[in-house]
């Protein structure tokens, strides 16, 4: 059994891609690692009280982001809204009725789209 170890540092999609060209399985223990360190990182509440609600460009921005990773697997998302500091979204494609989208939502959405300020929380709407 090889032993997973955390990343020193997180890379980027392209440095991954660049490493993929060289050692293809040296990418996918980089990505793998740092995929795992990240899902355990807990989300820390965000006190979005004194902060003016998000920039709908940036949100919009990064749910773009989120939907180029997604299609890697024939899923999608739709910016739905923003309420105050909470962001609605609509999974979609292969993601309706997948067992790990629960999953993509933590850890990639929600991840990615609360990174804009303002942000305060991402929410599924069906």
């Amino acid at each position: 059994m090889t032993e997973q170890r955390q990343p020193i540092r997180f890379y980027t999609e392209d440095e991954l891609d660049e490493i993929e060209a060289q050692d293809p399985e040296r990418a996918y223990q980089l990505a793998r690692a740092q995929a795992m360190a990240q899902r355990q990182t807990p989300f820390a509440p965000v006190d979005v009280s004194n902060l003016p609600p998000p920039d709908p460009d940036r949100v919009a921005e990064a749910v773009e982001s989120v939907r180029q990773i997604l299609s890697r697997d024939g899923g999608d998302i739709e910016l739905v809204g923003i309420e105050d500091h909470v962001v609605l979204v609509r999974m979609k494609g292969a993601c309706v009725g997948c067992p790990n989208s629960v999953l993509d939502l933590q850890n990639v959405v929600t991840r990615i789209v609360r990174g804009v300020p303002g942000v305060g929380e991402v929410r599924n709407t069906f």
